[in-house]
């Protein structure tokens, strides 16, 4: 996976909403339904994009499955956000010390 899909997956107010929910706990499928203003057809399409951006896995519990957070499903993003974030202060403390050079 990369960040791409992770923004992509996240992008979504209700895949956003649908993963907060299974971060928090571990759910079904019809419990997030019950939680959420969508059917659970449209919770299983959201799992699904979840699932292929490697943020949330499943397990079988009897004939449920349940969902919840993959853990370490955010690294890629969060590997971007830093190197980004670095890049951007680093540009600003040259930006910012080549300006004091002119003073």
């Amino acid at each position: 996976m990369t960040y791409h899909d992770t923004f992509y997956a996240l992008g979504d107010p209700t895949r956003r909403q649908v993963f907060e929910a299974v971060a928090d706990k571990p759910r079904a499928v019809g419990e997030l339904a019950g939680e959420l203003p969508v059917s659970r057809p449209a919770v299983s399409q959201h799992l699904k994009v979840l699932s292929d951006a490697g943020l949330v896995e499943c397990r079988a519990e009897g004939t449920r499955r349940i969902y919840a957070a993959r853990p370490g499903g955010l690294n890629e993003m969060r590997a971007w956000l830093e190197r980004y974030w670095s890049d951007v202060l680093e540009s600003f403390a040259i930006e910012v010390n080549e300006g004091g050079q002119d003073i």
